[in-house]
């Protein structure tokens, strides 16, 4: 038997941190996980797999995110479950409605905070555990630099996090996330970085104890978060956050032994 996490995507996100982190949470505690993906960034920080040439066995417990229940997901398992990391970008109400999204597929649904399961108020049985988050230490930085992380979209709207920095008087902002909205990047982003001295637009960056080692504060204007990172990641840092009330997602944050024992108990292991 072994957990087999399998997402439609793998490159770098929160989600994608997230599956990466519970199957090493899993594979430290001794339980076999492997997580397949369609991209390369999750390979070399697991036990990370292509979707290519993936095989599954009626023994294995499957938690799938981002794909479609169809072809070999289809199969008869030990446990499936369909783990949930989103709101607007994965209405579980609308796509049962219009996509004929069947909920009886999976064994229980997994969502990440009570928020996100209010939002989407779906009636199947379900579970909210939260996700395991990085080890991080305090940040050494004084340099009176603002840091804007996460993706670059509407969503995000990084250009509020920007104007609210400006205002509050910050020359030396850091910006660090994929573009997700190339569309956005270039028309709201790009002119404003390309014009001041100071700030930088760092891209994504893999090690997330270099990003807040730069930084002394964060700014976070999201329109709406399941889980939010950036908020727990600033306690660990000592990083000051300042975030919009609608990125705050009331999620928990739990020692990686509770959530462990969550998983175990959900899971029947």
């Amino acid at each position: 038997m072994a957990i087999k996490i399998i997402s439609g995507w793998s490159n770098a996100g929160g989600s994608t941190v997230a599956h990466i982190n519970l199957c090493n949470l899993f594979n430290n505690n001794g339980i076999r996980a492997e997580f397949y993906g369609p991209h390369d960034w999750h390979l070399d920080k697991c036990n990370g797999k292509p979707m290519e040439g993936m095989s599954l066995e009626e023994k294995d417990i499957i938690i799938t995110h981002f794909v479609r229940p169809q072809g070999p997901l289809q199969g008869k398992f030990k446990k499936h479950v369909l783990s949930c990391h989103e709101t607007n970008m994965y209405p579980l109400k609308k796509f049962v409605k219009e996509r004929k999204l069947r909920l009886s597929n999976y064994d229980f649904i997994h969502f990440v905070s009570n928020y996100q399961k209010e939002w989407h108020r779906v009636f199947h049985p379900s579970t909210v555990i939260p996700n395991v988050m990085s080890r991080l230490n305090k940040s050494p930085c004084n340099t009176n630099t603002a840091g804007i992380i996460g993706s670059i979209d509407e969503h995000k709207q990084t250009h509020l996090s920007i104007q609210r920095a400006i205002k509050d008087g910050y020359k030396d902002i850091l910006i660090f996330g994929e573009i997700t909205d190339i569309d956005y990047f270039n028309g709201r982003i790009l002119p404003v970085v390309s014009g001041k001295n100071g700030m930088i637009y760092k891209a994504h960056e893999d090690d997330k104890q270099a990003m807040y080692d730069q930084i002394d504060v964060v700014y976070h204007s999201s329109k709406r978060e399941t889980f939010n990172y950036i908020k727990g990641e600033c306690e660990m840092t000592g990083v000051k956050y300042d975030g919009l009330d609608s990125a705050n997602a009331n999620a928990e944050y739990l020692p990686t032994k509770d959530i462990l024992e969550k998983w175990i108990t959900a899971l029947e292991l």
